[in-house]
This record gives C-alpha cells, structure tokens and sequence, in this order.
C-alpha cells in the first residue's frame, strides 16, 4: 500500500486548513484472512462531514485506525496532507491527577508546546525570541484558552466547580467526556469521532451538533444515532458486502437513495410491503376508536416515515413484535404527592404522575436530574421516600435498564435464560423468537459471558418481551445497539398496545413512540407542550436564564425576584426570532438538500447519455445543478452566521 502525504509549507502553529483533504484510492484493507473492503475510493473534503455506516465489524473503526497511521492498507494509496492535524477521541479511560481543564487544554499540542518555549525562554530572559512567540500565541488566541476549555467542560456538562477537580475522580463515563473535549480542543484539520455520543445526555448531544456544524475541517463520524448524523452529515459512506460507497445528504436522505436502490430487486420489495402493511394494520384497526384516536394519530405519523426509511432496514437480521399484553388495566400505575431519591438525598418533590392504558410518555432532562430515580419508583418503589404509589393488581410491568444486563447468568445460555422464564417452550419456537434478535443458529446455545453489550441488550429486551407487559419502563433502551436494531425497536414499540415510559438520548425513538413529553428539572416534573425539536430551545432559554441569574447574583442580592424573572422573560423573548431563524434556516437547507439528490439521480439517468436528443436536457439540469450547489454553499453561510448571533445573544 502506498501512503503519500501532500507537501505543503509548514507553519510554527497548526491552523485550520481550508484545503484540508482524505483521498483514499483503490484501497484494501483485512483484518488477518478477512476482507473488510477493497476498491475503496472516495474523498472528503474541509467542511464536508461524512457519516461511516455499516454493520458491526463491517470495518468502521479500522477505516479509522488507517487514517490514523496505526493500520497499512493492502493495496491501494492514502493521501492527507503531511501537515494537516489530525484529532480523534482516545478510547482509554485517563487516570491522572491533573485537573480536568488542564487534561482538555493538552489537547491543544501546538499551544503547549509554544507554552513550554515561552517558559524556557522567560528563564532565559531572551527577549527577542519572546517577543516572536507572544505574536504567535496571540495568533492562536492562547491567551483565551483556560476560557475556550471551559466552555467546552460546559457545554459537555461539567458544572463549573468542577473543571478543576483531579480527572481520576471522575467516573469511567465522564473521564470519556473529558477525551471528547480534549479532542475538540485540538485545533485539528481533519477529526475523527467514532460513537461520540455514547456517554452524552441529550443536552450534551445537542450542544455537540452545535459546536460540530461551525467545524471547519474534515469531519469523519461513526455514530448510531440516525438524528445526530441527520443534523451533522453532508455525506454518508456505506461499508457493505466488502465494499464503500459514498452518498451525498444526511442519513435519511442516504435511507431513501439506498431504498429504492433495493425496492428495484424484486424479493426486497415484497418484503418491505409486508412490513409496512403490518404497520398499517394497527392503525385501521384504532383509527375511528375514540378512545384510541391520539395513539392512532401518532402511529399514523410515524408509519408515514417508517414508510420512507423502512425499506433501507429490509436486509436487517432483526424483527420482532411486542406481544400483545395479557390484560388491558385503563388504570396501570399513580405516584400521589411523591418524594423520590436515596436515604437522606432527596433528588425529586412533589411529583405527580398517573399512566392509563395508551399513554406514551418521554422523559427529558440532563444527566443527573432524576431521570433513572422516577422510573426506579414506579417500577418497584425502591426511590420512594414519601407519598404514595399505587397500582393495579393486573399491571404488568416491564422494566428495562441497563444494570440488567449485569443481572444475565453468564454462563447461561439465550435459550437456557428463555427455558428458565418460559418451561417447555419448543425449540423451533424459542430459535424464530430468539431470531428476531439477532441470534441465529447455534448462537442460541452459546454462553452470555463473552457477549458484546449490544447483544446481552438484545437478549434482555427479548426476555422482557416474552413477559408480555402492559406498561414498559425503558431507561435508554438504545444504549449498546447499532442503528438495525433502533430501528427494529423503534417500529416494535409504534405497534405496541401497552403504556411505555420511556428516557432516552436517541430523538428519533422518543419521535417515533412517544405522544407525551416530561421534562425533569430543578427537583421537579413539568410537561413539556412542545415536540422534541423544540427541546433544543428550550434548553437554550433555561441556559441563557442561568447565566443571566448567575450575572444578578454577581452584580448584587437585592434584585426583586419580580425583576428578574421580568428579565429573564426579556431574554427568551430576544432569543426567539434568533432561534426561529436558525431553524428556518435548516429547514431551506434540508429541502435544498433534497432537490439536488433530486438533479444527481436524474443526472445518473443511463439514457441522458446515449439519447442525442437529450443534449439540452443533460446542460440545462447541469447547470442547474451547479446553481443549487452554489446556494446551499450560501445558505451553509447563513446558517452559521445566524447560528453565532443566536449564540453570542445568549452570553450577553
């Protein structure tokens, strides 16, 4: 394999590099005797954000490990610029007792380096030299950099008390966000981001998507959450069947091309019939129910997009459907009045939740906020300090966390833990309901033990299933599953005629399943009468209050509370064109998005070639193809622009 790297004039300090570029050509990659792909040949360019979709040991994070030196290619030639930076997230967990602000600023190698001249050059007392290197860290802005780290400890969810506390006293979880903030920190041209949402509250994740859409570099994401790369991606490369190939558009939009690619094999497109039929007749059957209306209105919603995306999922080894519930309680479960935390810490108050047959509930809030403890105290009471929790002698709760899966016996079996639930189940059933699953063949008989964390998920999710519920607690049923089995799970609980409870980063889930939102804050429980796009602002309102409430606080203690809160309303009111605008904005940039996939499948078209009397039509849609290219290149701008006022509105 050939390496080569493009020369170009280096400079003291990395920058951003505005002709930072990957060029894979012909590339062959293995992993001992398998192949992972070959004849890969695509290139990414600065400012495009590129999604890396396939199925688990398809060879994603290997195409990393390429781009990062640490593997060779078999054949084939990598070309990236021999200067641009490249930033990835360290996968180890740190154990150090440096301070966590200090551990992200590291990630800025060229700032610390010009940090340790000045110091040598200070003792030094060489004046000539320090006068050269000042320049550069004003060039750099070093002189802003504790304030710049901050700000991503921030917005990644530290509180500011803690940005100087010893990076070993963090758990395993947040020791990860420190990695993704260093690698952030870095001030790279091309970044790597494998699953860098795995350890993010919703809150976090969205912050992420605004930091990541004003990145400037090269940009290369695995990700399992299809709306974190829907807002992200420019283009979607695909590793299937030992090959890769690139898509232009976010990840819906490569669903859709990807579908009709399939929808031309005929036993593809049956399949997928079938499915979406199979939604379908839920919804005939409680349409014109009255007491089933809003549920089948929101079936009705997410059919229509399951329509558009399911047939790209139609090769997915996983299916299955929620059992029908034995008993149908209208009055499953109520929490009158409830105090929820542990001993003496009380993390909830005044909590006042009641779930009838048919309610979908979601649960919002930031790590930390209660979220776990309320599904804790309506699953079995265990958080309940005060009030009182009642519940139906007929409810049938199924309960979904993931201290669970510590719970499998390891040296067990999926069909031996099938057996111990279910006595006498035949085999050639327990193998199809275990199928659906993922477990295939003589998988079914391994033990637990060495199980990935997705595959012990599935396996518990298959035994809560099989229990047949009424009403589902789900605590981040997504964690640990690859985007086949969200989208299995997604359409499994759409069809699902019990209650659900659910708390979840993935927005597509909580989109598709849920009519109800909640948000857990400050100590309490709120319905949230907006839609899950709208939480985003709602965030950034709450965020812009704080700070005003932190700069009062600053500024003195005897501002009337009627003050402030007028204050505040002042400020979500400035907020709100802002934020309108930016939304606009995405929106035009979505449809314009559309309609050049739209002009490049046309173009694509065999016979615009061949026909001499489709000249006219080949020039007139190249030209405008060009136009359209051009002005989502202006609207990009716009929306950047837009997007830095509605944030710098916010700080002031």
């Amino acid at each position: 394999m050939k390496r080569s790297f493009e020369k170009r004039a280096l400079t003291q300090i990395p920058m951003y590099h505005a002709h930072a570029m990957i060029s894979l050509n012909n590339i062959a990659l293995r992993r001992g005797p398998r192949l992972l792909f070959e004849d890969a040949t695509f290139q990414v360019h600065a400012r495009q954000r590129v999604g890396l979709v396939g199925a688990n040991g398809s060879g994603k994070t290997s195409l990393f490990s390429l781009l990062l030196g640490e593997l060779e290619a078999d054949a084939g030639e990598l070309v990236i610029n021999s200067n641009d930076q490249v930033a990835a997230v360290t996968q180890e967990s740190p154990s150090t007792t440096k301070p966590a602000i200090d551990y992200v600023i590291d990630g800025d190698a060229g700032l610390r380096k010009l940090e340790a001249q000045i110091s040598q050059c200070e003792v030094k007392n060489e004046s000539a030299a320090l006068h050269s290197l000042y320049e550069q860290m004003e060039i750099i802005d070093g002189y802003s950099v504790e304030y710049r780290a901050a700000r991503l400890l921030h917005g990644l969810g530290f509180a500011a008390t803690e940005i100087n506390k010893p990076v070993k006293d963090f758990s395993g979880g947040w020791r990860m966000r420190l990695n993704l903030a260093q690698a952030l920190m870095c001030r790279s041209d091309i970044l790597l981001l494998d699953e860098p949402t795995n350890h993010l509250d919703l809150p976090a994740i969205l912050w992420l998507e605004r930091w990541l859409k004003r990145y400037q570099g090269v940009m290369l994401l695995i990700s399992h959450d299809r709306d974190f790369m829907d807002s992200l991606c420019t283009h979607i490369c695909h590793i299937e069947h030992n090959s890769i190939t690139a898509y232009r558009g976010n990840y819906s939009q490569f669903e859709q091309t990807r579908a009709e690619r399939l929808s031309l094999q005929q036993a593809m497109y049956v399949k997928q019939q079938k499915e979406i039929k199979h939604i379908r007749k839920y919804v005939d059957r409680f349409r014109y129910k009255a007491s089933k209306a809003k549920q089948a209105q929101s079936r009705i919603k997410a059919m229509e997009r399951m329509a558009l995306i399911a047939p790209a999922h139609v090769d997915s080894p996983f299916h299955f459907q929620f059992l029908e519930p034995r008993k149908q309680v209208q009055h499953l479960l109520a929490l009158d009045n409830v105090r929820v935390g542990y001993g003496d810490h009380v993390v909830l108050n005044n909590i006042q939740l009641s779930l009838s047959a048919g309610d979908r509930i979601g649960l919002l809030g930031v790590n930390g906020a209660g979220k776990s403890t309320l599904v804790k105290a309506l699953a079995d009471g265990s958080t309940l300090l005060a009030g009182e929790r009642s519940i139906s002698k007929d409810t049938q709760i199924g309960y979904f966390a993931q201290h669970q899966l510590d719970l499998l016996e390891m040296d067990a079996s999926p069909r031996n833990h099938l057996d111990m639930q279910e006595p006498g189940l035949r085999e050639q059933e327990a193998r199809n309901y275990l199928g659906g699953f993922g477990f295939q063949g003589d998988r079914i008989f391994e033990p637990v033990k060495p199980f990935s964390g997705g595959e012990k998920a599935r396996l518990v999710l298959a035994l809560m299933i099989r229990r047949r519920p009424n009403l589902l607690l789900l605590d981040e049923p997504t964690n640990h599953l690859d985007l086949d089995m969200r989208q299995a799970l997604s359409q499994a609980l759409a069809e699902y005629q019990g209650a659900l409870v659910v708390i979840s980063h993935d927005r597509h889930l909580l989109r598709s399943v849920c009519d109800d939102l909640y948000i857990v804050h400050n100590g309490g429980l709120v319905h949230f009468d907006e839609d899950i796009d709208s939480y985003q602002d709602w965030l950034r309102e709450q965020e812009s209050a704080n700070d005003y409430r932190d700069r009062l606080k600053t500024a003195g203690k005897n501002t009337s509370k009627k003050a402030r809160r007028q204050a505040e309303a002042r400020l979500r009111q400035k907020l709100q064109p802002l934020s309108k605008k930016v939304r606009e904005l995405e929106g035009e940039l979505d449809h314009q998005r559309l309609q050049l996939q739209n002009l490049d499948r046309k173009l694509a078209d065999e016979n615009l070639y061949n026909d001499q009397e489709r000249v006219g039509e080949y020039t007139s849609l190249l030209k405008e193809r060009g136009e359209q290219s051009r002005s989502i290149d202006q609207m990009e701008d716009n929306w950047l622009q837009a997007s830095a006022e509605l944030e710098l509105a916010g700080e002031k």
